[in-house]
């Protein structure tokens, strides 16, 4: 019998890139301090695996292929309502059968009460496997009662041998698979311990293969790091179906689910929650929670409308301007991509005539969103125009468009869905671009005045 060899390795946690030795940048994909100790087990080859596994190539092929003409229709995705509606919107509408789902989040964003209430939906329809190896099977008790989930169609196992899960899965043959988390699941064959990029890739891999063929979907919690990103190889989330993330501020309530990979949805949609003593509770109107308790003639303030996927989402945007006590003013924003801020202050010295040089700047975004949406634009240089002339935009008012360089606004994508949102929740007035107004179908705004804007200098003037 061969004797096995172990060594130590170092494997980058970026591109999975294996080095013998430890170097600060991975010669792969060139990111810095990834590589991660490793310790692996090598079973030497036998001298007659060789033509064994040449005999067995040269023999009959096991795996069977099949023209895509002749797969017939009953073998297209089905899929399992959830019954919470911001959670099957991310989906893609529902549970593919046979998908993997890796689902990451900060510690205590609430990833673990999400999938339990998610089992709670899905009581009497289907049967839940909940594997935990962070808890015992009594502390998810007491939180099943403090949400208020019977837990009849679900079974606990507190286990973290990876070789048994499967077998568990296997024989039981549930509806639904959760694994609370990866990084506490360890496989036998492997010395490592648990939690290590061998660990995480092997048994992701082995979860994959029981769900593949099994056609249960699984739901995977993982850890992220200091930076956010889901904790172990990046290979982790090219194997899997679906990566989403789980965001929220831990000093503010609510919690957004985001989709960063999809294959049978969009990534562009987003799910809102509402952290609450008894769980999560779904946002059905975000707009309006966003604007709940915005205050009324205070300078500084202007509402903006974005896109997350399908759903137009209106956000505060607030600017103060105040002198500076330095010789170098402070610019700073929440919610707001700092590049974009300056550029819109440089538009604002530039083409509209606005100094700013010696003056503070400060932006926030309310609720703790995160505006990327360029169409943005015209709502943040109105707010800074109207924090540094102190003169208050009306309340009614709403300013949607981009911003370009030559101080022009340029007309932006989904302009009509975005102004019924606005229309929905009262808005009478909108700045919209000029060159928008022709391609949407104004009658339908007869309670709303639209105002068309070519350029920044003029939207400030009307002010």
């Amino acid at each position: 019998m061969a004797k096995e060899k172990i060594k130590t390795v170092y494997v980058c946690t970026n591109c999975g890139e294996v080095s013998p030795r430890w170097l600060g940048r991975c010669p792969s994909c060139g990111e810095w301090n990834t590589l991660a100790e490793d310790v692996v087990r090598e079973t030497p080859r036998s001298k007659s695996s060789g033509s064994a596994q040449v005999r067995t190539l040269s023999g009959a092929s096991r795996a069977a292929a099949a023209r895509l003409s002749e797969i017939s229709a009953a073998d297209r995705e089905s899929r399992i309502r959830v019954g919470i509606s911001e959670l099957d919107r991310v989906l893609g509408g529902g549970i593919v059968i046979g998908s993997v789902v890796l689902l990451g989040g900060e510690p205590g964003a609430g990833k673990s009460t999400l999938l339990l209430q998610m089992c709670g939906a899905l009581d009497g329809r289907a049967d839940v496997l909940y594997i935990t190896g962070e808890e015992s099977t009594r502390q998810i008790k007491l939180r099943a009662l403090r949400l208020g989930v019977t837990g009849e169609n679900i079974t606990l196992a507190a286990e973290t041998d990876i070789d048994e899960i499967c077998a568990m899965i296997e024989t039981t043959h549930p509806h639904l698979v959760i694994i609370d988390s990866i990084q506490t699941m360890q496989c036998s064959a492997i010395s490592s311990s648990a939690g290590s990029v061998s660990q995480v890739k092997e048994c992701t891999s082995r979860l994959m293969n029981v769900a593949k063929s099994q056609e249960i979907p699984t739901f995977i919690v993982g850890h992220v790091n200091k930076d956010g990103a889901i904790a172990g190889p990046k290979v982790m989330e090219h194997i899997v179906d679906t990566v989403l993330y789980f965001e929220g501020d831990r000093t503010l309530p609510y919690r957004v689910l985001r989709a960063a990979k999809n294959r049978y949805g969009s990534t562009n949609e987003i799910g809102m929650f509402d952290m609450t003593q008894n769980g999560l509770h779904v946002v059905e109107n975000p707009s309006q929670m966003l604007l709940e308790g915005r205050p009324l003639g205070v300078s500084g303030n202007c509402v903006a409308c974005t896109m997350e996927g399908t759903r137009p989402l209106l956000s505060e945007v607030q600017a103060l301007v105040t002198k500076s006590n330095f010789g170098t003013p402070r610019r700073a924003s929440s919610g707001l991509d700092f590049n974009r801020v300056n550029l819109m202050i440089a538009v604002l010295e530039k083409r509209a005539g606005y100094f700013l040089g010696n003056l503070d700047v400060y932006l926030n975004i309310v609720g703790g969103m995160q505006l990327d949406d360029t169409a943005c634009d015209l709502a943040i240089c109105l707010a800074i125009v109207s924090g540094l002339t102190d003169r208050c935009i009306p309340d009614d008012l709403l300013a949607i468009g981009e911003v370009g360089l030559g101080g022009e606004v340029r007309s932006v994508p989904n302009l009509q869905y975005r102004l019924r949102e606005a229309q929905r929740l009262g808005f009478t007035r909108a700045m919209v671009p000029q060159h928008g107004l022709s391609k949407i179908d104004t009658s339908e705004f007869d309670s709303m005045k639209l105002i068309g804007i070519s350029s920044v200098s003029q939207a400030a003037g009307l002010l």
